[in-house]
């Protein structure tokens, strides 16, 4: 397992963030996506923001799309994005 997972953001996600990418210390395989923007929710106000409505989110994790409700497993790279097509810019 990585010991550090690189977050990248798009969108309104990145803006309501603050920046494109961070990186974290893995929170290991066993925890999930929607698990980990609970915890990354807790830190910012701009993270609780853009994490806010999950239904507006979508995940890759190592670039491969993923429901938010899978384990993080050993990726290196988690990408969180608004839906590619339709859906609200707000």
């Amino acid at each position: 397992m990585a010991d550090r997972l690189t977050l990248v953001y798009f969108a309104w996600v990145r803006d309501r963030i603050g920046a494109g990418e961070e990186r974290v210390a893995h929170p290991g395989a066993a925890c999930t996506i929607s698990a980990l923007l609970d915890q990354l929710a807790e830190g910012s106000a701009g993270h609780a923001a853009a994490f806010a409505d999950r239904a507006r989110l979508r995940a890759a994790l190592d670039q491969d799309y993923v429901p938010l409700d899978t384990p993080i497993g050993t990726a290196r790279e988690l990408a969180i994005f608004p839906p590619v097509t339709g859906g609200d810019t707000q």
